[in-house]
């Protein structure tokens, strides 16, 4: 059925959660799991600091994401090659999706709405749209959503 499959990954829960399905589906369908983490250069350049030094951090951190799913891909027998890179998010997982030869992304959603979703965009939303590939899309965690509403959007739940 599928033979690399790519989940990007960033430490927050929802990429946890995807990347742990990832590892199920590699498993089950004797897959290859590519594990990508991006470091985002232009969020850290528009910074104006010692940006070297901050994506020297990043990159660190991204490593020790990579690992710890390689590691839990590994203990389940699923073959992993790994990788951090430095660019815009959906461009670098679009572009590794080519790069491994990828026939899924696996991915977690933040469910970032409104207004913070148009400032910040989506990096899922841009992979779903442009990859030439399938796209799961693993969304947070359900208590963070209550039913949609009369005009079937989905509000958060309050809290």
């Amino acid at each position: 059925m599928y033979e690399t499959i790519l989940t990007p990954v960033d430490g927050s829960a929802p990429s946890e959660a995807a990347a742990d399905h990832a590892i199920e589906l590699a498993r089950d369908a004797d897959a290859t799991l590519a594990v990508v983490s991006v470091v985002d250069v232009a969020a850290l350049s528009a910074a104006k600091l010692d940006t070297e030094a901050l994506l020297d951090g990043y990159e660190a951190e991204a490593e020790r994401h990579v690992a710890a799913v390689a590691e839990r891909a590994r203990e389940s027998g699923v073959d992993v090659e790994t990788a951090v890179v430095r660019g815009a998010p959906y461009q670098s997982i679009l572009d590794r999706v080519d790069a491994v030869g990828a026939d899924l992304v696996v991915m977690g959603s933040h469910g970032r709405r409104g207004l913070e979703r148009y400032l910040l965009g989506s990096t899922t939303e841009r992979v779903l749209r442009l990859s030439p590939v399938p796209v799961l899309v693993l969304r947070g965690e359900e208590r963070d959503y209550r039913d949609p509403d009369a005009d079937g959007r989905v509000e958060p739940a309050d809290e």
